[in-house]
């Protein structure tokens, strides 16, 4: 990716028609090319305070092209940290296209995907988990995602990196001085407290690292099966949650072979949803492969919905999808309401803490189902406001200084010198400084903003 001092432009809203459109050109160049194509009669771009706008017209030429009204923004108080004007205009995509034709031809360069926040991180305006929490405030899928990105991108995670740091950083510098020079009037370095100060660094990595697999769930949707035998209503629930005939509904068994997904909203809460093959001994290879996949499905779920025919009596694949869901995050679903009951419910509740009565025909039960999935699913123990790791990126930086630091300790206890147990705090401090991107490879920066979108 480029990153010189160059002037970079590109369509920074969505490419498609709408009420406004904007066109964001950044760098030292960034006014004088604007005006290039951009008059107002009421003053110039040039020598304009920051913060400030201006309502005139886009040109081509003598042509006029759009209405249009120009943010400026000066240097170092913008996005970037460069001189920054962005074009609102009307949002037609011939139209932004056009008028980012005349920016380029008036001396800017195409920005590449990410660049203008790659330049906002090379600038100092964020760190680098700041930046990628930019894409996933674009990205996010519900309010406990967007909070969590909002909370990374103010410095959440930053702040506790930090902090670490600080504590890492003073434990090591003092070893430091008092290996290499011990004739000076050097404190003596008492073992315990070095012990206790890596213990606590280490207690804190840990509980950014358990917060990890909640932030995935929360941010991308826990992995939710339906569960249950043949013709139970699995595709119908399916299809209910979803809000979109997603699965085929049939009075014939074994119609759904294959795992069928859709992320869906349900209580306030995302799930990966899947509709799975009935489970039941079949002679069919292709059903039997489905009937597989659906109990590797159960394994790996974060959430089973399984489902009974609450007008058929228990079965040994029912009995089986109890003692499965025992101890797990499950709702137990009681299908077919509308008829008479003929399923043993005081056994289903012994292995289920959760328990509804629908019938999903007929939509009924909809609301009880959402609330059960959203008690099943508790985040209550989750501030998304906190900072938390949001990647694999960061999560391998935080499992490598703590594999350092955990080693240190190792280290002291087995009584080696000093000077050992100092280049393993190094290298942790090190992972802490790369997760931060202080550290960070060209290459790494370049493939983190090379997954943004242009414009942003």
């Amino acid at each position: 990716m480029n990153s010189g001092k160059d002037t970079i432009a590109a369509i920074s809203t969505p490419l498609m028609s709408g009420g406004i459109g904007i066109v964001r050109i950044s760098g030292p160049q960034a006014k004088l090319i604007a005006g290039k194509v951009f008059k107002s009669r009421h003053g110039s771009l040039d020598g304009l305070e920051g913060y400030r706008a201006l309502f005139g017209k886009i040109y081509d030429g003598g042509e006029v092209v759009d209405e249009c009204v120009a943010l400026n923004y000066n240097a170092p108080a913008s996005y970037t940290g460069e001189d920054v004007v962005e074009l609102s205009c009307h949002g037609g995509v011939f139209l932004l296209k056009k008028v980012l034709s005349l920016i380029l031809n008036a001396g800017a360069r195409l920005a590449e995907p990410g660049e203008f926040s790659k330049r906002a991180f090379l600038n100092g305006k964020m760190d680098l988990s700041q930046a990628e929490a930019v894409m996933d405030i674009i990205s996010a899928k519900n309010s406990q995602a967007l909070r969590a990105a909002n909370a990374m991108k103010d410095g959440a995670l930053s702040r506790k990196i930090d902090e670490m740091r600080r504590l890492l950083i003073g434990t090591t510098a003092h070893l430091s001085a008092w290996i290499d020079f011990p004739d000076d009037d050097i404190p003596q370095v008492e073992t315990d407290e070095i012990k206790s100060d890596i213990l606590k660094i280490i207690k804190d990595i840990d509980a950014l690292l358990s917060s990890y697999d909640s932030g995935v769930i929360m941010r991308e949707g826990i992995p939710t099966v339906i569960a249950g035998r043949p013709n139970a209503g699995k595709s119908t629930i399916m299809n209910l949650l979803s809000g979109q005939e997603k699965s085929i509904v049939t009075d014939i068994e074994g119609t759904t072979r294959d795992i069928i997904e859709e992320t869906v909203m349900a209580g306030g809460i995302m799930l990966r949803l899947a509709d799975t093959a009935g489970l039941r001994h079949t002679g069919d290879v292709v059903e039997k492969i489905g009937v597989r996949k659906t109990h590797e499905s159960i394994e790996n779920a974060g959430l089973i919905l399984a489902v009974f025919d609450g007008s058929k009596q228990l079965c040994k694949e029912d009995l089986d999808l109890c003692e499965a869901c025992r101890g797990r995050a499950a709702v137990a679903v009681i299908n077919k309401d509308d008829l008479e009951k003929q399923t043993d419910e005081d056994y289903i509740r012994k292995h289920f803490r959760y328990v509804v009565n629908i019938c999903a025909k007929e939509r009924k039960g909809l609301k009880n189902l959402t609330q059960a999935i959203a008690e099943a699913a508790d985040y209550s123990d989750l501030d998304a406001s906190e900072g938390m790791l949001a990647n694999e990126r960061q999560k391998n930086c935080a499992v490598r200084a703590r594999e350092s630091l955990v080693q240190a300790l190792s280290e002291m206890e087995a009584g080696q010198t000093p000077d050992i147990v100092c280049v393993l705090l190094d290298e942790a401090l090190s992972a802490l400084f790369e997760m931060s991107g202080e550290l960070a490879t060209d290459a790494v920066v370049d493939e983190i903003f090379s997954n943004f979108c242009i414009g942003k």
